[in-house]
């Protein structure tokens, strides 16, 4: 049950006797705040006060009910305003109600009951949008950009500029990048720091929707459409109006609803499944993918007309093997979450460990490292975790190197700086592993000082 908080209630009144009696009526609740004034100017003159609500005569000896409503919702559109009259003048009512007060009383014998049922109403909605108000800081919070991608890597500072872009302007956005970096949450934090944040977010992962399915999943089905079609079903589209759809792995759509989504988009409009009446939805659409979707319009598998028609604002990101300076500072980010979560002491990493992090390519990305860095803090039993603590898939390490277009010297390197991290700086087990020579080792550290930093 929500429980109405106090007001500060005006009460503007001409007649004395009267004044005083609604103060009274008012004043039966101790949490609120009630003062009284005769005149419109009295209430004028205290108005900074902000009151939260305003009880007036419609008949002033200085002003009329009209007049003063008008400048008191120029001055104050967020008071909610109650007149009290003496006749019952439906014309005069509607003026007011257009003009935005929240109630018309006439005074009668029942206007005590009437008045503190619209004021405990007041009070519910004011506790209302407070609530909302906080959710919504809270919302926004937590979608920050800073909040959504950890790091201060150059890389990563260009993509909060193209989400701070992508959130001021209305078209769509297509983020590209490989599994596990951060796709969906970008598309959170675009949403809900848009104009659209206060509608919904809907978002459909395209894998996980089987081809037949597809446009009922989308677009919604009638009654009997279909086998198992018991009831009419809105569609995708149709819950994010006015707000956003996210369409993840949009490279798996089939054909046949790429066909159907590209009219969407285009004419904001779609007939349900089985059915016969046009349905409109204004809503942004931000898609997301892990493949080269470009290639896939070369193969014939992707719409080329739909392929521009979604790419608006595009997206790219980066990996993490290619965001080296924010590794450790995600380390330490999930390693403290994931510690107050789960009510732990306070862990760290040592050098050693920061180190053999540095050395991986993290082929999963930001989703690997959190996952990575919890199972070390949840094994380790000391304050810090060490090398040893951390858990790495070698062999998928040295087959992601591969993935990226090196010289061989870079490739030699890298490879070398792996098997120094792997192997503590043990330089004549390195030698044997690699069976290289101890001084070609160290020539190479040293003609490289930067890339090897760290190392003797």
């Amino acid at each position: 049950m929500i429980k109405a908080p106090g007001l500060r209630i005006f009460v503007v009144e001409d007649d004395e006797w009267y004044r005083e009696f609604i103060s009274y009526i008012l004043s039966l609740n101790p949490a609120h705040e009630v003062k009284s004034f005769a005149s419109g100017k009295d209430l004028f003159k205290s108005l900074n006060e902000n009151p939260d609500v305003v009880t007036v005569d419609y008949l002033l000896p200085d002003t009329d009910g009209v007049s003063l409503i008008k400048q008191l919702k120029e001055q104050n559109p967020e008071i909610e305003t109650l007149v009290i009259s003496q006749q019952e003048k439906v014309d005069k009512a509607v003026e007011l109600l257009k003009l935005g007060i929240y109630d018309y009383f006439v005074k009668s014998d029942d206007i005590k009951e009437k008045l503190l049922n619209a004021i405990n109403n007041i009070a519910k909605n004011k506790e209302l949008k407070s609530r909302l108000y906080k959710l919504e800081e809270e919302v926004k919070h937590k979608y920050s950009f800073q909040n959504t991608i950890i790091g201060n890597s150059p890389p990563v500072l260009k993509i909060f500029s193209l989400m701070e872009k992508a959130s001021g302007a209305d078209l769509p956005v297509l983020i590209t990048g490989e599994t596990g970096t951060g796709k969906e949450v970008v598309a959170k934090a675009i949403h809900y720091n848009s104009k659209r944040r206060q509608a919904p977010l809907i978002i459909v992962n395209m894998t996980t929707i089987p081809k037949e399915l597809a446009e009922s999943e989308l677009f919604g089905h009638e009654k009997g459409a279909f086998t198992g079609a018991i009831a009419s079903r809105p569609g995708k589209f149709e819950l994010a109006d006015k707000g956003t759809i996210f369409l993840d792995e949009i490279g798996e759509m089939d054909l046949q609803i790429q066909a159907k989504l590209l009219r969407v988009l285009q004419e904001k409009e779609f007939v349900r499944v089985g059915g016969t009446k046009t349905i409109t939805s204004d809503c942004r659409i931000i898609t997301a993918t892990n493949k080269n979707l470009l290639e896939e319009v070369r193969k014939g598998r992707f719409r080329e007309d739909l392929y521009y028609r979604i790419y608006g604002l595009p997206i790219e990101l980066p990996p993490l093997r290619h965001r080296e300076n924010d590794i450790v500072l995600l380390s330490l980010y999930f390693l403290h979450n994931f510690c107050l979560e789960n009510k732990m002491s306070e862990k760290t990493l040592s050098s050693d460990a920061r180190k053999k992090l540095l050395s991986y390519s993290f082929p999963g990305n930001v989703r690997e490292l959190k996952s990575i860095i919890e199972l070390s803090a949840l094994l380790c039993p000391d304050n810090e975790i060490t090398a040893s603590g951390v858990q790495l898939n070698p062999q998928q390490n040295i087959s992601s190197i591969l993935d990226e277009e090196k010289t061989l010297d870079d490739y030699i390197q890298q490879i070398l700086k792996y098997y120094l991290n792997k192997y503590d700086d043990n330089i004549q087990l390195v030698s044997q592993k690699l069976n290289l020579g101890k001084s070609t080792i160290y020539k190479m550290i040293k003609e490289n000082k930067a890339f090897f930093e760290g190392h003797k």
